[in-house]
């Protein structure tokens, strides 16, 4: 526990509370997906930060639902032909150790140097399914950004071949930057060799994580009343938009008290105001 009497002391200790609903959902007999890493990561804060959440996501249902459409998106960008992936601010995801990935697939992750020096050796003795690249980087500071998108879309990994049809992910990380910082990334994913970006987004959910101290070092930042519309103001195009809370019912992940709102006509994801929305995308630039 932080000074403040808070479990999470910044963004990163986020990435231990994920870990420990991947963890929980792996234990099911009808688990979405198995990450046998995640318990190791998570650790006993972690576990901690699970059973201190709100009531409203205490079961991980929006985790477990968003770690399983990305699962499922990755593996159809695979299909489509996708050469690399680059997943920023990647904190403990163990997608290269479990997805059954082609052994000289690259998969690059990107985080800041502590948290990824705590990954290395925590996972040391593992051996990913595919060439996996990590480093430490932050990526808020654009000179740094720029420096890390020209390495790793370029001549890396077992092939040495630069990137041709790569996706970007940022997943769990978009929410907790500023609108200014979120567009500079949008316009720095604009390179040929990019072909997707696949996010997650959050609206309406600040007064949930503001009227807990849990989140009190972590506060949600990004939360455009437009919604996916953001990004198509900047030349992004939605492909797939899929909602946390109506998939999480056809998974069985929705808790009883939000079901019935899983029936109700959804929002416009362009025009959501204040409305509570989480869904993940994946997005084409258009030039």
């Amino acid at each position: 526990m932080t000074g403040d009497g808070s479990l999470i002391s910044n963004v990163s200790d986020t990435a231990r509370w994920v870990a420990a609903y991947r963890a929980a959902e792996s234990a099911r007999p009808n688990a979405l997906f198995h990450d046998p890493l995640a318990d190791r990561l998570a650790g006993v804060r972690g576990r901690s930060m699970a059973a201190a959440a709100p009531r409203v996501m205490r079961n991980g249902w929006p985790v477990v639902t968003r770690t399983r459409l990305i699962d499922d998106l990755v593996m159809t960008a695979i299909r489509e032909g996708c050469d690399r992936i680059l997943n920023l601010a990647a904190g403990l995801d163990t997608r290269p150790y479990r997805l059954e990935l082609p052994a000289d697939f690259v998969w690059v992750e990107a985080d800041l140097p502590k948290l990824t020096a705590e990954k290395d050796d925590a996972l040391a003795a593992q051996t990913p399914h595919c060439a996996l690249i990590r480093r430490g980087v932050d990526l808020a500071d654009p000179v740094a950004r720029e420096k890390f998108l020209d390495e790793a879309l370029g001549s890396i990994g077992p092939a040495e071949a630069s990137a041709s049809k790569a996706l970007v992910l940022t997943e769990g990380l978009l929410m907790y930057l500023d609108e200014h910082t979120v567009a500079g990334i949008a316009q720095a994913l604009v390179r040929p060799e990019i072909a997707w970006w696949l996010a997650d987004l959050t609206v309406g959910m600040k007064r949930t994580h503001s009227n807990t101290s849990m989140f009190v070092n972590a506060p949600l930042r990004f939360e455009p009343a437009n919604g996916v519309a953001f990004f198509e103001d900047l030349g992004w195009h939605p492909l797939e938009i899929e909602h946390l809370l109506v998939n999480a019912r056809k998974f069985g992940r929705a808790p009883w008290f939000l079901r019935l709102a899983s029936y109700l006509p959804r929002p416009d994801p362009r025009k959501l105001g204040a409305t509570p929305w989480s869904g993940v995308v994946r997005m084409r630039h258009h030039d």
